[in-house]
């Protein structure tokens, strides 16, 4: 298992919790948690070890487009980048959902 950490500056503070996915065999679980800080910290933790630029790639280009504030986990288990990308587009969109 491989702990990776990243740090992004934001502009935008989530108000509520967030759980997508599911930890299991190619997939992803991620958690999104509303924070104080004017960052975002990304917590990673992957069974497929000596892909953090990848990783890096993949979160980078989601801030980008998303830039919001929140601690985030995520409990990887070999899911691919787009799965990533998908998992955390698919949180934006709980973000945004009325309940």
């Amino acid at each position: 298992m491989e702990q990776l950490s990243y740090s992004y500056k934001t502009t935008k503070p989530i108000d509520k919790k967030i759980h997508v996915g599911v930890v299991g065999s190619g997939d992803l679980e991620i958690l999104l948690f509303p924070t104080e800080k004017s960052e975002t910290s990304v917590r990673v933790c992957t069974g497929s070890d000596g892909f953090g630029d990848v990783w890096k790639n993949v979160l980078t280009r989601f801030f980008d487009r998303y830039p919001i504030t929140a601690d985030i986990v995520i409990n990887d288990f070999g899911a691919t980048p787009g799965a990533v990308y998908l998992r955390l587009t698919q949180a934006m969109e709980e973000l945004s959902d009325e309940k």
